[in-house]
C-alpha cells in the first residue's frame, strides 16, 4: 500500500492552478524541458520525459484551463516516480512517459475551460485551429505514443449509474468510428481502465463510473484512437465534501500508478473488455444541494416542488469561489444532492452559514409565471 503522504506534492493544492503554480514543480524534473510550442498568449509550453523503457505513454492534463486535478496529480505521480521504490525504478526501466501538464496555460489563468480565442481544444482534433492543438499533435507525431492518457475534471452532477454514488473518478476508452466498434487498440484501453477500476474499487466502491462513447472525430481522444493508439480518458470528479478535490487528486494519482504498473508488467491481458462494461455509465442525477419543501421559505414554489442548486465556479481574487445558483424546480424524485437540505419552517434554527446562504437565495426567487 503506497503511503500517499509521502509523494504528494505540497507546493499545490486546490482548484485554481496556473503556470505560476507549477513553476516549482518543473525545477524537480532531472530529465530537460522539451519546448513543444506557445500559447495564443505567447506562453512556453512544455513537455518533458521520464524512463528509457520500450513502452511509449504520452499524457497531458488541463487542455480545459478550469480542470486541474489530474495536473495536481501528474506532479505527485512525478515524485512518485522519483522516488527509491523498486516498483518505480521498473516503470522507468519498462517505460518512457513524455509529459504535458498544463497544455493551455492561457485558460488556466483565466480558469476558462477555452483558450484565450475561445476555443475548446478539445474540440480541434481534426481542425487544429489553435497553437495548442496543434502543439500536441506535433509531439504525438514525433514521440509516436503505444498509449495516450487524455486528463480531464468532470462536474458534480454525475452519479456513477443510477443511483447516490457520486462518479468520483469517470474512465472513457473513447470510440474511434459512429459505429462505436471495439478495435484492438480501442480493447486494449478498455482492458486497462478495468486494471485501474479494480484497484479504486477497494476504496471508493460504486463510485467509479463510465463516460459517455458518442464519437466525435474533433476530439484528441477520439482521433488518438482512430490513428490506433490506445487511448484513456480520465475524468476527476466529486468526492463528498471535497470541493477542492484534494481526495480525487489522490485517487487519480493512485490509478495513474496502478495503469503505469500494469503497463510495465505485461498485465493488461490480465483483465477482459468485459470488466470494462461492468463499469456503470455516468449519469446526470446530482445537484450540489438539493432543497426540500422551498415553500417554507419563499411562497412562490409549490408545495411538492424541490429545488436543485449547482455551483458556479468563479475566479475571485485569486481563488475560486462556488456560487450557489438555481438550476431546476419541480419533482426532483430521482434526483440527488452532495448536500440536502429539509426546510422545516422560516425560521431556519440550526443551518450552518453556507446553508443559510442558499436559503436567502430561495427568498430572493421570484415566481416568473
Amino acid at each position: 500500500m503506497l503511503d500517499y503522504s509521502r509523494f504528494k506534492e505540497q507546493s499545490i493544492k486546490g482548484r485554481y492552478i496556473h503556470k505560476d503554480s507549477i513553476r516549482g514543480c518543473f525545477e524537480k524534473v532531472s530529465s530537460p524541458l522539451i519546448h513543444i510550442g506557445d500559447s495564443v498568449r505567447g506562453i512556453p509550453l512544455h513537455a518533458f520525459t521520464m524512463g528509457g523503457g520500450g513502452k511509449k505513454i504520452l499524457m497531458w492534463s488541463q487542455m480545459h484551463g478550469n480542470e486541474s486535478t489530474t495536473t495536481k496529480a501528474v506532479w505527485d505521480m512525478v515524485n512518485y516516480l522519483q522516488s527509491d521504490l523498486e516498483d518505480a525504478k521498473h516503470i522507468l526501466k519498462e517505460c518512457t512517459l513524455m509529459v504535458v501538464p498544463m497544455l493551455n496555460p492561457d485558460g488556466a489563468d483565466d480558469y476558462t475551460r477555452e483558450n484565450s480565442n475561445k476555443i475548446d481544444l478539445n474540440r480541434d482534433a481534426k481542425n487544429l485551429s489553435q497553437p495548442e492543438s496543434i502543439a500536441l499533435r506535433d509531439l504525438f507525431e514525433r514521440f509516436q505514443p503505444d498509449y495516450c492518457f487524455n486528463l480531464h475534471d468532470q462536474r458534480t452532477l454525475f452519479s456513477a449509474g443510477e443511483n447516490n454514488k457520486p462518479a468520483t473518478v469517470s474512465f472513457l476508452s473513447p470510440a474511434s468510428s459512429p459505429e462505436r466498434d471495439i478495435t484492438p487498440n480501442r480493447e486494449v484501453a478498455m482492458k486497462l481502465i478495468a486494471a485501474m477500476n479494480h484497484r479504486l474499487q477497494a476504496l471508493i466502491p460504486g463510485q467509479i463510473g463510465r463516460y459517455d462513447d458518442g464519437f466525435n472525430d474533433n476530439c484528441v481522444g477520439d482521433m488518438f484512437q482512430m490513428l490506433g493508439i490506445p487511448t484513456v480518458l480520465f475524468e476527476s470528479g466529486h468526492y463528498p465534501n471535497d470541493y477542492e478535490r484534494e481526495k480525487t487528486r489522490e485517487l487519480i494519482f493512485v490509478a495513474l500508478v496502478e495503469a503505469l504498473q500494469t503497463i510495465a508488467n505485461d498485465t493488461i491481458e490480465a483483465f477482459h473488455t468485459g470488466d470494462y462494461f461492468s463499469i456503470p455509465n455516468n449519469h446526470k442525477l446530482f445537484f450540489d444541494v438539493l432543497v426540500k419543501h422551498p415553500e417554507l421559505v419563499n411562497g412562490a414554489f409549490e408545495t411538492g416542488q424541490s429545488v436543485g442548486i449547482r455551483f458556479k465556479e468563479v475566479l475571485q481574487d485569486k481563488k475560486i469561489i462556488f456560487r450557489p445558483e438555481i438550476a431546476e424546480i419541480g419533482d426532483l424524485n430521482g434526483f440527488y444532492g452532495h448536500q440536502t437540505i429539509e426546510c422545516i419552517d422560516s425560521k431556519d434554527f440550526g443551518f450552518s452559514p453556507e446553508q443559510h446562504k442558499i436559503l436567502d437565495l430561495l427568498r430572493e426567487f421570484k415566481n416568473l409565471k
